[in-house]
């Protein structure tokens, strides 16, 4: 019988108390899933590449300077190092990738900047968990629209296989989830910094 596979929380911990094998695990668990999300927004196997290695670079730096404390959300936050570093790969090049036009990136898109200062980070930071906070308010079928977009990066084809509606269904859902969370900001007045 198999035995269960270590969680990413114990493996970082291992980690950041010296064991090195720990790293190639959680590279290689996620690997395929990172490779794909970053792929898919800049469509290049060559800069995928780079963009791959310099996340875990960024991964192995804070959590060797011990600034790691996403309790045990290993994933999605390299998921946002690399979108981080993807946003600023199109920064340099001047092309701003198109997700950066649609509806669906307007509140999230003032958020991902890779050169924080410190204190910026901490308030990025809060601005997170407020939002994510946030997102627990809105309707069921909203919510699950918006975490399957945002958080697991699905397509509306996908979105609709997954929840049974059809693609416009689930695009007005998304657009109305959007429509709420501007409310939501206002009204308990989050800042999105710039």
């Amino acid at each position: 019988m198999r035995k269960n596979p270590i969680k990413d929380s114990t493996l970082v911990s291992d980690y950041i108390k010296g064991k090195e094998s720990a790293l190639s695990v959680l590279i290689n668990r996620h690997q395929q899933r990172l490779f794909s999300f970053i792929y898919s927004k800049v469509q290049d196997r060559d800069i995928t590449e780079d963009i791959f290695q310099d996340t875990f670079i960024k991964v192995i730096r804070t959590l060797k300077k011990g600034n790691y404390n996403e309790e045990g959300k290993f994933l999605p936050w390299v998921m946002r190092i690399s979108h981080n570093l993807v946003i600023d790969h199109f920064r340099k090049s001047n092309r701003m990738p198109s997700f950066k036009n649609t509806d669906e990136f307007d509140i999230f898109s003032v958020l991902g900047d890779g050169n924080l200062n410190a204190e910026k980070k901490i308030i990025q930071e809060q601005i997170y968990n407020d939002v994510r906070e946030l997102v627990k308010e809105l309707p069921e079928e909203q919510k699950e629209v918006l975490v399957m977009r945002m958080y697991k990066d699905m397509s509306f084809k996908e979105i609709s296989e997954n929840t049974g509606v059809s693609i416009n269904t689930a695009l007005g859902r998304m657009r109305y989830a959007l429509i709420n969370m501007r409310k939501l900001i206002e009204k308990h007045k989050i800042i999105l910094v710039n």
